[in-house]
């Protein structure tokens, strides 16, 4: 991804990306001291990951657990700081475990600078996760 993408540019590709299950391209597209947050992360998940190595590995293994097929309803928001958009979003697919459907609504604040993430806040709903993706999220909580 070029350096000089926007926002928007590099949120897409990353989505691409997710389902395309290149975890590592992916972690690859954040700054080195990027954050990832999950605002309404319930005890015992990870509210916050600090760096591209806890994102790296807290994501590793997402492809495992869920297998995304699309991103449908996907709008993307600009906000006043040209480094900073929001994103509203279904992700769809099905549980690897057990083939289950998938259907998860996701609103992120996302930060970029210099054509790499730098500030993920996901805002899902932990409450709504199937449970094998809920083991996932809480036991590879760092």
């Amino acid at each position: 991804m070029p350096a000089h993408a926007s926002p928007a540019d590099l949120y897409r590709h990353s989505l691409r990306l997710l389902l395309d299950k290149d975890i590592p391209a992916w972690v690859g597209l954040w700054a080195e001291h990027g954050v990832m947050e999950f605002p309404f992360a319930p005890p015992g998940w990870p509210e916050r990951l600090e760096g591209r190595a806890a994102i790296a590995d807290y994501m590793r293994p997402y492809p495992d657990h869920i297998d995304l097929r699309d991103f449908p309803e996907l709008r993307i928001h600009q906000t006043t700081d040209p480094g900073t958009i929001v994103a509203e979003m279904r992700g769809v697919g099905r549980m690897v475990e057990t083939g289950e459907p998938f259907d998860m609504t996701y609103i992120a604040v996302v930060s970029a600078r210099d054509g790499r993430l730098i500030s993920y806040r996901d805002y899902w709903n932990p409450l709504a996760v199937p449970a094998p993706a809920a083991d996932f999220a809480r036991n590879d909580a760092r």
